[in-house]
C-alpha cells in the first residue's frame, strides 16, 4: 500500500453463482487489526448466502490475492476475501472455503500433495448489446463490427469480416481485436497473473481466448475471478463489452472453459507413464474414469447456466460426447499429447464453461477424479474410450453406444440429485450447500425460463 500510494482498499467476496461483490475502505482505515479480523457486511444481501434473521457475516482479505486496481480513479489495492461466521468459524457456504477443503481432502487422502488446474476462457467482445424481458415482450440483440452480418452496414465498409466459423486465427485487419486483447494481457500481467498466449476464436463477433498458467486448485480460482474482472475492464475502457455466456450467438461456435487438470506428489507428476496410451498413468485414467463416471452430476457445477445447454450440442466443436480421446475434440475429455513432457502430462475436460463458479467447479471436478482414484473407475472398462475417431462420422450404431452429457440444466439437476455422494467425502461439500444449490437454480433460473414466452414461439406458433 505504501509502495503504491494506495488511497482506497477494495474487499471482495464472491457469492454462490459466482459474481463478485465489494465494499471499499479508505487505506488510512486499514491497519493490522482489520487485515487479519476483516470487515462486516450484510450475508443477506448476497445470493446464495442467509437470511436476513441471521445476515451478519465477515470478509478477511486473503493476502497473497493482492492488486493494485488499473481502472480506479485513485489507487487502490482490491484483495479476494474468505467468508466467515461472527464467532470466527468459516462459513459452509462460501465457495472459496469449499475450493480450500477440496485441497484438504487431497492432501489428506494421501493420493498426492497438490491438484493443478488451468482453465482456457473464451468470451466474446462485443460493440452493443440490448436485451429485454418484460411481461409484454421479449428479445436480445448484440453486434460486433468485425461480425459476417456487417459485410453490407455502415457509411463507410471496410471489409475484412470475420466469417462465420473463421475467426481461428486470421491475422489484422480481420482480427480486429488484437490491441485491445494485447492491453488485457498486459493488465492481467500487471496483477500477477502469468499469461501464456492470446488469440482470436473460431466464433464470428469478437470471440476471444487468453490463456493463462495452470496453478493450484484455489489460487486458480482466484484468478479467474481476476481475470474476469479485467477482461470486462479493459473491453468497458474500449466502449466495448463482453460476455463469458456460453452460446449469445445463434449459428456459430460457443465459449467454453476448457479446464486441465493433474496431481503431483511434491515435484514429482502422477499422470505420466511412457509408453502407456497417450503417456498416461494408470492413475490418470482412474481420474478420468471418475469424471466420466460422475459427468451428469459434474455439469449441474461446470456447465449451470440454460445457456450453457445451447452450447452443447453436435457440430460446433462441442465436447457433448462422454468419452475420452487423445485428440478428438468432440469428446468431453481430450488428452492433449503435444510437446507433453512428464510434468505437463495432464487431461483436458472440455464440458465446463464460464457461467461456473470456478471455485465450485473446480473441487466438483476434483472430487470426482478422486473418487474415480479411490475406486479405480476404469474408463476403458465402463465405455468411455479411448475413441480416436470423428464421432460425427461414425455409423448410426455406433454413435449409439456413445453416452451423451445432459441435454439441460434440469437433467444436470436430476442427476446431481441421484449422485452426491463422491462431493460429501471429507465434508468437502454439504448436503445442505447442494439442495440450496439445485433448488436456487431451479427456481431461478430453469423455472423462470420455461416460464416465459419465446420470441422463437411466436414466428413458429402464432397463427397456428
Amino acid at each position: 500500500m505504501k509502495q503504491n500510494n494506495v488511497e482506497m482498499v477494495d474487499f471482495r467476496i464472491v457469492d454462490v453463482p459466482g459474481r463478485q461483490h465489494h465494499v471499499t475502505i479508505p487505506a488510512v482505515e486499514v491497519d493490522e487489526e482489520v487485515l487479519e479480523n476483516g470487515i462486516a457486511f450484510d450475508g443477506s444481501s448476497i445470493q446464495g448466502f442467509r437470511g436476513i434473521e441471521e445476515s451478519d457475516m465477515v470478509m478477511r482479505p486473503v493476502l497473497e490475492t493482492a492488486f493494485v486496481d488499473p481502472f480506479m480513479a485513485v489507487p487502490t489495492l482490491a484483495l479476494s476475501c474468505s467468508v466467515y461466521e461472527p464467532s470466527g468459524t468459516r462459513y459452509e457456504r462460501d465457495p472459496r472455503f469449499i475450493a480450500e477443503k477440496a485441497e484438504s481432502y487431497l492432501q489428506d487422502s494421501g493420493i498426492a500433495s497438490a491438484a493443478y488446474f488451468g482453465p482456457e476462457l473464451e468470451f466474446f467482445i462485443f460493440d452493443d448489446v440490448r436485451f429485454d424481458a418484460s411481461n409484454r415482450g421479449a428479445f436480445y440483440q448484440v453486434d460486433s463490427e468485425e461480425a459476417m452480418w456487417n459485410t453490407g452496414n455502415g457509411e463507410k465498409n471496410l471489409g475484412y469480416k470475420v466469417k462465420n466459423k473463421g475467426g481461428y486465427f486470421p491475422v489484422p485487419p480481420v482480427d480486429s481485436q488484437q490491441d485491445i486483447r494485447t492491453e488485457m494481457v498486459r493488465e492481467l500481467m500487471n496483477a500477477g497473473i502469468r499469461v501464456e498466449r492470446h488469440h482470436h476464436e473460431v466464433a464470428t463477433a469478437g470471440q476471444a481466448e487468453i490463456n493463462f498458467r495452470f496453478g493450484t486448485l484455489t489460487r486458480t480460482a482466484d484468478n479467474v475471478m481476476t481475470y474476469k474482472y479485467i477482461i470486462r475492464n479493459v473491453a468497458h475502457k474500449y466502449g466495448k463489452t463482453v460476455t463469458f455466456m456460453p452460446k449469445p450467438v445463434y449459428g456459430d461456435n460457443g465459449s467454453g472453459m476448457h479446464v486441465h487438470q493433474s496431481l503431483f506428489d511434491g515435484d514429482k507428476p502422477l499422470f505420466f507413464e511412457e509408453g502407456k496410451y497417450a503417456n498416461l498413468s494408470e492413475m490418470a485414467l482412474y481420474y478420468i474414469g471418475g469424471i466420466l463416471e460422475h459427468a451428469p452430476a459434474l455439469l449441474a457445477f461446470a456447465t449451470p447456466s440454460t445457456n450453457s445447454f445451447k452450447r452443447l450440442v453436435p457440430g460446433f466443436e462441442a465436447p457433448v460426447n462422454l468419452v475420452f480421446s487423445k485428440g478428438n475434440r468432440s469428446a468431453a475429455i481430450r488428452v492433449p499429447v503435444a510437446a507433453v513432457s512428464p510434468k505437463t502430462a495432464r487431461i483436458e475436460f472440455r464440458t465446463p464453461d464460464c457461467t461456473a463458479n470456478p471455485y465450485l467447479a473446480f473441487a466438483a471436478m476434483l472430487m470426482a477424479g478422486l473418487d474415480g482414484i479411490k475406486r479405480k473407475l476404469d474408463p476403458r472398462q465402463l465405455g468411455y474410450g479411448p475413441l480416436d475417431k470423428n464421432i460425427y462420422e461414425l455409423p448410426a450404431p455406433e454413435k449409439a453406444q456413445i453416452k451423451s452429457v445432459p441435454g439441460s440444466l434440469e437433467e444436470a439437476l436430476v442427476a446431481l440429485e441421484s449422485d452426491f455422494e463422491f462431493l460429501l467425502e471429507g465434508g468437502v461439500f454439504t448436503k445442505d450447500f447442494i439442495y440450496n444449490w439445485i433448488d436456487f437454480k431451479r427456481t431461478n433460473e430453469v423455472a423462470a425460463l420455461n416460464l416465459r414466452p419465446h420470441p422463437l414461439e411466436f414466428q413458429m406458433y402464432y397463427d397456428l
